[in-house]
């Protein structure tokens, strides 16, 4: 391939991946637009593998072919650091992205792995607490921003732990406003922590085992409430880091508003998942309003 079509090629891929977050990840896509130029290529590559990763479940007509769908992520992310040409698009931008900037090979493989891991359990498992949720979104949320502060440079370990944090609470809260769709795949077991699901009266035992029992929706909101509460805690840890984060690093963690406008509308509609006004807009509220809230927050240099 010569040089004109490489790049042709190379920005057809990078064209592919903004699309990708703007259609799958919307207020994650306007976030990244606050970045600096230097930095976005990067962080939209990453957040369409983020894309790519987190759809591939959904997306498929039989759990093993979406699976499968995700060992091959794992095994292409080996095949582009031995730099060998992958036919998909985000799969390029990536390999691009590599020739331009150091970024975590164990990072990207725990993100997918994290991924193949959930899609490898059974739909009536349970998470025992809620510290089992909070690593899967560390390691597949606050991963992703590990990443985009590696691809920019910045070395911080307050940062990090800042992103940490952020990851934790966008993770958790974005897990609970899907939760009526995984209800309605039967797979809500996944991600309702046992000993919480308990607290609030959602385990039966029938037939000598233990069942949920989703009828009751006060006892669902509850449980909605605890868990976004851990959210709102890692939400707070991390802005009480916020005059010790370096400048630069603070687009990067920008996420932390999506995820405070989702704790908000949940508050709003007293945490029942099921609430219509919770599929409005962007993440409940009007996409202006929006993306006003993140304009005013990303202006005043704040996350």
């Amino acid at each position: 391939m010569n040089g004109a079509s490489a790049s042709s090629s190379s920005r057809a891929a990078f064209s592919y991946c903004v699309q990708q977050v703007r259609s799958y990840d919307y207020h994650h896509y306007l976030c990244l637009l606050e970045l600096p130029p230097s930095m976005r290529k990067a962080a939209f590559v990453l957040r369409a593998l983020n894309v790519e990763t987190a759809r591939a479940m959904d997306v498929a007509s039989d759990p093993r072919i979406g699976l499968m769908r995700l060992v091959w992520w794992q095994e292409a992310i080996d095949k582009i650091y031995a730099n060998k040409l992958i036919e998909h698009p985000t799969a390029q931008a990536l390999s691009s992205i590599l020739a331009e900037t150091k970024l975590s090979k164990t990072w990207l493989k725990r993100s997918v792995e994290a991924r193949i891991n959930d899609a490898r359990r059974e739909a009536t498992d349970m998470p025992e607490t809620i510290v089992e949720l909070e690593k899967y979104s560390e390691d597949t949320t606050s991963t992703m921003l590990y990443l985009t502060l590696q691809a920019g440079g910045i070395r911080s370990t307050v940062a990090d732990h800042a992103a940490s944090h952020i990851g934790k609470a966008s993770g958790i809260l974005l897990l609970l406003k899907s939760l009526p769709y995984h209800i309605s795949r039967n797979r809500h077991f996944s991600y309702i922590p046992a000993k919480v699901a308990s607290k609030h009266g959602l385990i039966v035992k029938e037939g000598g085992r233990e069942e949920m029992r989703l009828d009751s929706r006060g006892g669902l909101c509850d449980v909605v409430f605890e868990m976004a509460s851990v959210a709102n805690a890692h939400l707070e840890k991390a802005r009480k880091l916020a005059e010790s984060v370096p400048s630069e690093a603070v687009p990067v963690l920008l996420p932390a508003v999506p995820a405070q406008i989702l704790l908000d509308s949940l508050s709003r509609v007293q945490f029942d998942v099921f609430d219509p006004r919770l599929a409005r807009g962007v993440l409940g509220i009007s996409p202006l309003w929006y993306q006003l809230k993140l304009k005013w927050i990303s202006w005043r240099r704040k996350y």
